[in-house]
């Protein structure tokens, strides 16, 4: 069997022949053409090669093996012509199904999951980012320790420090993987309390968080480059991003604002790393604005919108966090689409259309973040030291400054603030 894959390693080469298959079960809010192009882009994400894309309908999955036997055996003939090295699946396959799978079809199968943890593992760029991803993989991994490779059910002796008698391989692999996960919780738990003193750190100083949020490739990083001058990578690439990136951006009447740009969501974006990723996903717990990037020029974009909101519930984002969002991609549209889309956005208060490529309706967004960000004040009235210069100049700089009263040493301000900048001015010598 070509293609590259070796099976005592459980990896696959970059460029090894690929198959993709969607096992539909009759999702009506998807496209079944666009959920294989997708699945076909996530797996050119890791360098393999889609040589096919198949969609089988599937009315009752079987337990065995998802896909009914007769699908089984013209997807075996299928690899056999294509010498493929890999079939993924668009689905979660039990680990049983997995490894039934992989006896009929004589090559590797990986399911959803496992392809999502496999680009996570590539892209991941910081020692947080890889910790992550090696605790979301020992979590996916410890389930599937039921391969049929005979080095997993040789049994160990009881000699040496590793095993108790009768212990077989497949016992201390799992024993080492919750030993591994144990140690990498502890090491995320240290890591989250530092970021934690970050966020409260930046809390108290007098700046508002904007989290970009979205669909994976939706134009969240071409966006955080166009508002910032920033060079984050930013191709049409699936999970182009993982590492959160912050920069400081200015936006009318605010004289600083952090821009956050976060990894991209997926729909059945797999629970091992929702979990593992929290740390860096709290950025987005904590902004004072939610900024949704969707690609307006997608089939898909309402059905990718419900995904986003559904990983938003699942990380713990209250809903009154105040939320916008960015029609992206009009460069794509056609004129007729495109003024459709332009018009419906400008009877909204809560979108902006833009193209972040070109940077069409970027002024406006800024215009309307702004907004967003200051359109809840209220007004305060703040007694400061004469001497406290600094003070006045950052409620200049961040609130409508209406009247000034000098009293002796003490000088009140009557100004409108938003509460998160009036709590950050109460916290500042905190």
């Amino acid at each position: 069997m070509s293609g590259g894959f070796d099976r005592d390693r459980d990896e696959f080469a970059r460029g090894t022949k690929a198959i993709v298959v969607l096992p539909d079960q009759g999702d009506a809010t998807r496209d079944a053409d666009a959920r294989l192009a997708e699945t076909a882009g996530l797996a050119a994400a890791i360098g393999v090669s889609v040589v096919e894309r198949i969609a089988y309908r599937v009315r009752a999955p079987k337990p065995a093996t998802l896909i009914g036997s007769g699908q089984v055996e013209m997807l075996a003939a299928q690899v056999r012509m294509e010498e493929a090295g890999l079939v993924v699946f668009d689905a979660s396959l039990t680990p049983i199904q997995q490894r039934n799978l992989e006896k009929a079809l004589e090559t590797k199968v990986i399911d959803r999951t496992g392809l999502i943890l496999e680009i996570f593992g590539e892209r991941a760029a910081t020692a947080e980012g890889r910790l992550q991803v090696e605790l979301a993989h020992l979590d996916y991994q410890a389930g599937r320790l039921v391969r049929s490779w005979t080095h997993l059910e040789r049994q160990r002796g009881g000699f040496g420090f590793l095993g108790g008698p009768g212990e077989t391989q497949i016992e201390a692999d799992r024993r080492l993987i919750r030993d591994r996960m144990a140690k990498l919780k502890r090491e995320l738990e240290q890591v989250s309390r530092t970021r934690g003193l970050h966020r409260e750190r930046r809390q108290r100083a007098p700046w508002p968080v904007i989290a970009l949020v979205g669909y994976t490739n939706a134009g969240k990083s071409t966006l955080f480059n166009r508002l910032t001058g920033a060079d984050v990578m930013a191709e049409d690439l699936l999970f182009a991003t993982l590492d959160p990136t912050l920069r400081q951006i200015q936006l009318p009447g605010i004289d600083k604002a952090i821009l956050s740009d976060t990894v991209g969501f997926v729909s059945d974006l797999p629970t091992q790393l929702v979990a593992a990723f929290k740390a860096t996903l709290e950025e987005v717990v904590s902004a004072d604005l939610l900024v949704h990037v969707r690609d307006i020029a997608h089939p898909d974009t309402e059905a990718q919108r419900a995904d986003v909101e559904a990983v938003l519930a699942e990380i713990g984002v209250d809903e009154t966090t105040p939320r916008f969002e960015v029609w992206n991609k009009l460069d794509l549209l056609d004129e007729a689409d495109r003024e459709e889309v332009i018009g419906e956005a400008a009877h909204r208060d809560d979108v902006v259309a833009v193209s972040a490529l070109s940077g069409e309706g970027v002024p406006n967004l800024l215009d309307q973040v702004a907004g967003k960000l200051t359109g809840a004040h209220r007004r305060y009235w703040l007694k400061l030291d004469a001497t406290d210069g600094a003070g006045a100049a950052w409620l200049h700089a961040h609130g409508e400054v209406i009247d000034t009263q000098v009293d002796g040493l003490e000088t009140t301000y009557e100004v409108r603030l938003s509460e998160a900048d009036y709590d950050r001015f109460s916290r500042r010598d905190a």
